[in-house]
């Protein structure tokens, strides 16, 4: 039985962030102790000004089975992602602001990469109450171990 994940969100898409938190919420759900550590892009799901706006990739995303050119034409990102959250919200799947404090509700731990706050110019104040606190890739190997490690 696992007893333990730590799931990485290293981008910042719809289709990118959703399959972590999906992870955590049913290992919490099994009763699995769960991390989630936002990298790169991923931090946009934890970043007050950005986590309510994020966007399905449209453009090369062989899963939507569009021409790349299609899926760069303007405003196409936008009708895709309110097409796919009307579909997750039929199957009673929050959005994402909901679901992360849903996750971190259930004791999970919430964590953004130091180097990719760094990178982007950030700090704690510019993401959301429930990441609790900013640790570097070794502080985030420490909290795993023992564990599996998930890369979404």
């Amino acid at each position: 039985m696992i007893e333990k994940i730590s799931i990485v969100i290293s981008k910042g898409s719809l289709e990118a962030i959703y399959p972590g938190l999906i992870m955590a919420n049913g290992a919490r759900a099994e009763g699995i102790d769960a991390d989630l550590f936002f990298t790169f892009f991923g931090l946009d799901a934890v970043h007050r000004a950005r986590h309510e706006h994020i966007k399905l990739a449209t453009v090369g995303n062989p899963g939507l089975h569009l021409a790349t050119w299609a899926g760069g034409l303007p405003g196409v990102s936008s009708v895709m992602t309110q097409y796919l959250e009307r579909k997750m919200d039929k199957l009673d799947i929050p959005p994402i602001p909901e679901f992360v404090e849903m996750i971190s509700d259930t004791g999970a731990g919430l964590y953004a990469c130091k180097a990719s706050v760094d990178l982007f110019g950030l700090d704690k104040d510019d993401l959301i109450e429930q990441v609790q606190d900013i640790i570097t890739v070794g502080e985030f190997y420490e909290k795993a171990d023992g564990g599996q490690i998930i890369f979404t």
